[in-house]
């Protein structure tokens, strides 16, 4: 069955590599922190932090599972623990999936991160992503963890 998955990443550092891996053709339907380019991004900065938090929400509706994206700097970044938190608060499959080794905008890849502390919390697996067709696998598994 088709996954509806929401996607948390630190924005400005890692949406370049996060692109490479929804751009995928199984990647279809995903929500991407709830906004798919900067500019909405940034209107949205500039209205607070209800705002984001809402745009988040927005997102999160009718997915099963959030695919936490850790990249060098996503450990400790306000909306993505709110992401987290709102995640299993509904109910969805969680999981990590090391992207720091992927090429960013810079054309270089960057050192691993640290997880997210929530992640560890809620004990969701931590992946590093190697291709499409594993991921998918993942992402069923988490689902299916969460009885979704």
């Amino acid at each position: 069955m088709p996954r509806r998955v929401f996607f948390s990443f630190h924005y400005q550092r890692d949406i370049f590599r996060v692109n490479q891996i929804r751009g995928l053709p199984n990647m279809i339907g995903d929500a991407a922190a709830g906004f798919t380019d900067a500019s909405l991004w940034e209107a949205t900065k500039r209205q607070g932090d209800a705002a984001i938090k809402r745009l988040i929400d927005d997102g999160l509706n009718r997915t099963s599972v959030t695919v936490v994206c850790i990249g060098a700097a996503s450990a400790g970044r306000r909306y993505i623990d709110y992401e987290i938190t709102e995640s299993a608060r509904r109910g969805n499959g969680l999981l990590g999936l090391r992207i720091n080794h992927l090429i960013g905008h810079d054309r270089s890849a960057d050192p691993a991160g640290a997880v997210p502390s929530l992640l560890t919390a809620h004990r969701a697996p931590i992946y590093t992503y190697t291709d499409g067709p594993s991921l998918a696998a993942w992402i069923e598994r988490a689902a299916t963890a969460a009885g979704r």
